[in-house]
């Protein structure tokens, strides 16, 4: 298979650069060093294509990888045919493979199998072939009865050859693709309830049914969830006389009584053997869409979170509420070094309320802080009300944002934190997690598994390694797009750098250990087991402030220093005046054009265009370019929202049907996909993502069930 022209079609882009790519990748090299450094041989493609570009690719050789193993196997038991072979060659996906291997494929006892032990597979044959209009079966059965092989009848030895008809049938790939794409196009989903009087979460899909090619996503998780749980029975509904007019076109042949029979075998083999796998099919097939839309979504999510800007320069506490064991306190200075910790009893007597009032003013106050971060779980509304009462006490200004904990007692309970904060309990730890996830997001979470952080929908139901394959990679393009400092980088950031393996990052933190900061980062070349491939995955996206190169606090990579020097010195500027020349040298550069500039220094526009937006902004953090979180003063209550009230809000989670928004009552509210904007959208991702600031609009409060209703429309 030419896998360069496939994916080329397949994602409507040139075929050299995909070849380029493929060649990239089997050289070692890692996804986000080709999207930043090889620009020009992929035509600027971001990271996300190439990597979908590159899973897909790895589909493509496992299907050729399998079309090679089932022609072994059946050229193993001498039935290769250049039919078999040609099919082979024309088959564009795993199941159309499987459809070919089957017949030859070793089979448990069946039916059929016991049929032909009992010598009953020429009869089958004599009836499949219908050559003799006058054959009647029955009567040509009649010489196949032997009470010794356990054929006790005419009736016996009939019943036994259409069952061998019924597997060979059942057997017939181009049946089964035929069949497959028959339920798959007109197929019907139903579900009804499995219990009677019996209410769940689920009561909505006790009389459902929706068409195979048009049932959403999240609809096959939620009932596959209900079936689990028991709640739920769920079938695929087709019309059979359509499938069973497939196997008459395809098997049977004029109307003699043979014919019959073998319509008669179809029959049984549709019911008994085609339709029941053909289910299973199509049902692990919708669910597998659904599960990599599902994951798509988590992705998205997780990306969005893991690039909210982080909150720079500024002593904060951590409160990760509690109601019997307390409020546990922790504060940490600008750089996520812990300053002092403490446990408050905020929902406790009010002697206590006001000794807890005591303790967080006098922190404020001694460490000079300006935010708070307050965990999402247990009490945290009560924490919030709190704060704000305590907070607003106060001349100084102080703000408190509420952040999602999910995920910190994974982490408090981890390796990583014990070796992070081992002076620290369980929960104090978690305390210190929850003030730096405000201070920078992406360094914090990324100690935690991805699905561990809890932005998806269904990611307990989705397959596991898939699922941690893509979180992983989307982890990876986040802390790869922002860089990270090489001397103040935890182990867990620097795994996620490009080309470095947990050893590496063992080894690098082991050398700054015992020898003092990294000066350079020419420097990582005497890192032990960091050889010249890993140095080069890996410089560009390592950034050194104290280093006399001015470039290795940018994202220029050391193989583009010289360009970047010449560029520099093209317009009379050297390294030193980097830090000031940023504005004059872009209008220079427009001036002349980066065509003819890129010329002149023999580099691609592409990565000339990079050079110049690093000497432009030398040390700039992406993640500074997008809106910066909602910091609050003030709470209310879910019984202070009135129907109409018009809110500013948060978006936590997007999933396929809406929007999770956090207006500051602890009870985020729903802005279904039709209360998003006025024009039709497909997924609310178009329009919304993690961590937008919006204006809502109150829809409905059910206060029995704590749900809260929003529309975005014309506010």
């Amino acid at each position: 298979m030419n896998y360069a022209q496939k994916l080329s079609e397949q994602f409507n882009v040139r075929e050299e650069h995909v070849a380029n790519i493929i060649a990239l990748l089997d050289e070692g090299n890692t996804i986000p060093f080709i999207a930043r450094y090889r620009k020009e041989m992929h035509g600027s493609m971001d990271d996300q294509l190439i990597r979908e570009i590159s899973e897909r690719l790895a589909y493509l050789r496992g299907l050729d990888e399998r079309r090679e193993e089932v022609r072994g196997l059946i050229a193993a038991q001498e039935k290769l045919t250049d039919e078999i072979s040609a099919a082979l060659d024309a088959a564009k996906t795993l199941s159309e493979i499987d459809d070919i291997y089957r017949p030859f494929r070793p089979k448990r006892k069946t039916r059929a199998s016991v049929a032909k032990e009992k010598g009953l597979e020429p009869l089958a044959q004599l009836i499949l072939a219908q050559e003799d209009e006058k054959l009647i079966p029955i009567v040509a059965a009649e010489q196949y009865v032997d009470s010794e092989k356990g054929v006790e009848s005419a009736e016996d030895a009939l019943n036994g050859a259409l069952d061998i008809i019924a597997e060979e049938i059942s057997d017939n790939a181009e049946i089964r693709k035929r069949i497959r794409n028959l339920v798959m196009l007109g197929g019907i989903v139903s579900s009804v309830a499995a219990k009677e009087d019996t209410d769940s979460v689920y009561s909505m899909y006790y009389e459902f049914s929706e068409a195979v090619s048009k049932i959403a996503g999240h609809r096959v998780l939620a009932i596959d969830r209900g079936e689990k749980e028991g709640f739920l029975k769920v079938s695929v509904l087709a019309d059979s006389e359509k499938m069973l007019s497939v196997i008459s076109r395809l098997m049977v042949k004029g109307n003699s009584p043979s014919s019959n029979a073998v319509f008669k075998a179809g029959e049984d083999a549709y019911s008994r053997l085609i339709f029941p796998s053909i289910e299973r099919e199509v049902r692990n097939e919708l669910t597998a869409k659904a599960a990599e839309q599902a994951i798509s979504v988590f992705g998205t999510n997780l990306h969005q979170l893991l690039m909210q800007p982080p909150v720079k320069n500024k002593v904060a506490i951590g409160l990760d509420p509690g109601y019997r064991t307390g409020c546990k306190l922790a504060v940490v200075d600008a750089t996520g070094k812990v300053l002092d910790t403490s446990v408050i009893y905020p929902t406790h007597s009010d002697a206590q309320i006001e000794k807890s009032k005591t303790v967080l003013k006098s922190m404020i106050k001694k460490y000079g802080v300006e935010i708070i971060a307050i965990g999402n779980g247990t009490a945290s509304k009560e924490t919030e009300m709190f704060t704000a009462q305590t907070i607003g006490e106060m001349d100084e200004k102080v703000a408190y944002m509420v952040v999602s904990e999910a995920g910190a007692s994974v982490y408090s309970a981890s390796k990583l934190a014990a070796t992070e904060l081992p002076d620290f309990d369980l929960t104090l730890r978690s305390a210190v997690s929850i003030a730096r996830r405000l201070q920078d997001p992406l360094a914090e979470l990324v100690k935690i598994e991805p699905k561990a952080i809890g932005v998806g929908q269904y990611q307990h139901d989705m397959p596991p390694k898939r699922l941690a394959e893509a979180l992983d990679g989307v982890v990876e393009d986040c802390v790869n797009t922002v860089g990270a400092d090489l001397n103040t980088a935890s182990p867990a950031l620097l795994s996620r750098i490009s080309g470095l393996s947990s050893a590496v990052c063992n080894n690098i933190v082991a050398y700054r250990e015992e020898n003092g900061a990294f000066k350079s980062r020419s420097e990582l070349k005497k890192v032990a087991k960091l050889g010249p491939k890993a140095y080069e995955q890996c410089a560009g996206f390592l950034r050194v402030a104290e280093s006399k190169e001015p470039l290795d606090n940018t994202a220029v990579h050391p193989e583009s220093y010289k360009a970047a020097s010449d560029l520099l010195e093209h317009f009379g500027y050297s390294k030193k005046d980097i830090a000031t020349c940023g504005a004059a040298l872009k209008q220079k550069a427009e001036e002349e054009g980066l065509s003819v500039l890129s010329e002149k220094l023999g580099v691609g526009v592409p990565t000339l265009t990079d050079i110049l937006r690093e000497l432009i902004k030398p040390g700039r953090d992406v993640r500074d370019e997008l809106p910066p979180p909602m910091l609050r003063t003030d709470v209310l209550d879910i019984k202070d929202l009135k129907d109409g009230m018009v809110l500013k809000g948060t978006v936590r989670n997007v999933i396929d049907f809406g929007a999770f928004v956090d207006i500051g009552v602890h009870q985020d509210g729903l802005v279904h996909i039709s209360q998003i904007c006025n024009k039709f959208i497909k997924h609310p991702s178009e329009v919304l993502k993690v961590g937008d600031v919006v204006d809502v609009k109150i829809l409905s409060v059910d206060l029995n069930k704590m749900r809260i209703s929003l529309t975005m429309k014309d506010i």
